[in-house]
C-alpha cells in the first residue's frame, strides 16, 4: 500500500466526519478528499498526524468495509 503520513495543518483540506459519528465528541475518523488522495485523521487530534491514501486504494478499502458491515 502506498501511504504517507503527514502532519495536519493543510488549511486547504475540507474534513468530513462519518454520519455514524455521535455529537458527543467520541472516537471518530475524519476524511478529506483530493483528486488523487484521501487524507485521514483522528478527529480528537486535528493538528496531529494524518494519513494520505491514494484514491484507488481508498475505494478498495471502502468496498471491503461495506461488505463487512452487519445491520
Amino acid at each position: 500500500m502506498n501511504t504517507q503520513q503527514h502532519k495536519a495543518g493543510s488549511g486547504d483540506l475540507r474534513w468530513f466526519k462519518s454520519s455514524y459519528s455521535g455529537s458527543d465528541g467520541g472516537d471518530c475518523v475524519e476524511v478529506a478528499a483530493r483528486p488523487h488522495t484521501v487524507h485521514v485523521r483522528d478527529s480528537k487530534s486535528p493538528h496531529g498526524p494524518l494519513l494520505a491514501v491514494p484514491t484507488s486504494q481508498w475505494a478498495r478499502f471502502v468496498t471491503y468495509a461495506a461488505g463487512r458491515t452487519t445491520h
